[in-house]
């Protein structure tokens, strides 16, 4: 006699759930159950090693386990870090254990709770009192007003060209609208604020006259994101992640808007110079995190905060490939992530394309699968395409 015998994909709770009950178990073991039907891995970094000893113990008693620095045991290292393996079950549990412990375990205990709540921040307050709904994925098409972008760089340089071109991205499917005046492509040369603003302010005005779909201004510079804002902006999305211009934030907090954070290593003219990582993800979730806690600082309520882990912006091909693959690692910062990763040179190097805007069957597989990633705003030049991507690939991801 042979059984049926294959592994399940637990990915959600409601996954759990359905596959639990299918069994026709108990309704009461079911809830009992759940989560101990999900594996989960937790990264922490810089603990005490006796920190660090005491974790693993608290970990071993329970039934998981944490792995350390090998010197941890004779505290021969000033810090470790430490990867938690458990099911939901056990760590939450750990999480108890951690509760009268010193060294900041406390801390840390309830930092894993909030984690492991799985929650994402899905309605982004907009200035007006209005929401930026992310229930179901956003499709965030790009304006570039600028000469030279590396795949569209002079289709949109005309402000009447750029308001037709980004009217149609609505009528395509577009959920909000991003306007950038300055090019920041690899290579790319800064511009001034005023060439910025002749730019980008007539194409947001004509914008916001004749459509209300969010407007987002692309842009490192406090002077041009106040005059956007004022012409009719409601988002600023920062490349350098308040690195550049720090008083971004307190443009922000003072017009309450919300406020999308990028990870860029370096300027854009400088930035593919150097794309070795020791721990990508790792560098990247740290450097984010501390610019969402600088925009807290300045006064922007966390609810407007939006995080991207910046595919292009100072990685290497096999590291952008990586990087898609780990999406889902920043949902633990519990805000919306953006991708964008329209046309992109890895998509270019990998598949053997040259041509940027023959690069779209890439972006549409990245859109696909940062969606099934938990990633809440794609952008992208090629908005009708991308909304039937990412439609389905949440259908199926809701399925």
């Amino acid at each position: 006699m042979r059984f049926r015998v294959r592994k399940l994909e637990l990915t959600s709770r409601e996954d759990a759930l359905r596959e639990l009950n299918l069994t026709l178990a108990d309704e009461a073991g079911v809830g009992r159950m759940r989560d101990k039907a999900r594996f989960a891995a937790l990264k922490v970094e810089g603990l005490k090693p006796a920190a660090g000893n005491i974790l693993k113990q608290e970990a071993l008693s329970l039934g998981c386990d944490a792995a350390v620095a090998r010197g941890v045991i004779n505290c021969s290292v000033e810090t470790t870090d430490a990867v938690i393996m458990g099911t939901l079950k056990q760590l939450r549990a750990v999480t108890r254990k951690l509760r009268p412990q010193p060294f900041g375990l406390k801390v840390l205990g309830e930092e894993i709770s909030e984690i492991l709540k799985e929650e994402v921040n899905e309605r982004v307050p907009l200035p007006g009192g209005k929401l930026l709904d992310l229930t179901s994925p956003a499709v965030m098409g790009i304006v570039n007003v600028t000469p030279d972008s590396f795949s569209d760089g002079g289709d949109n340089f005309a402000a009447d060209t750029a308001i037709e071109s980004a009217l149609r991205m609505v009528e395509e499917g577009a959920d909000l609208l991003d306007v950038g005046g300055e090019s920041t492509r690899p290579g790319s040369e800064a511009v001034s604020a005023e060439e910025e603003l002749s730019r980008i302010l007539p194409v947001i005005k004509g914008i916001a006259a004749k459509s209300e779909v969010p407007i987002s201004v692309d842009t490192t510079k406090v002077a041009v994101a106040r005059e956007a804002i004022r012409a009719g902006a409601s988002i600023i999305n920062d490349i350098s992640g308040l690195n550049f211009e720090p008083d971004l934030a307190k443009v922000a907090a003072k017009s309450g808007a919300p406020l999308i954070l990028m990870h860029m290593r370096g300027k854009p003219r400088t930035m593919q110079s150097d794309t070795d990582y020791r721990d990508l993800v790792g560098e990247i979730y740290r450097l984010l995190a501390e610019g969402v806690k600088k925009a807290i600082e300045a006064g922007v309520e966390r609810e407007r905060l939006i995080i991207d882990p910046g595919i292009g912006f100072g990685k290497s091909a096999e590291g952008n490939l990586a990087l898609v693959k780990r999406i889902s690692e920043f949902n633990s910062m519990g805000l919306p992530v953006l991708v964008g990763a329209s046309r992109k040179s890895f998509i270019g190097k990998t598949l053997g394309i040259d041509e940027p805007k023959e690069r779209l069957e890439g972006g549409l597989a990245v859109a696909a699968l940062s969606v099934s990633s938990g990633a809440k705003i794609i952008r992208t030049h090629d908005v009708l395409a991308t909304r039937r991507a990412v439609d389905l690939a949440w259908a199926v991801t809701k399925a």
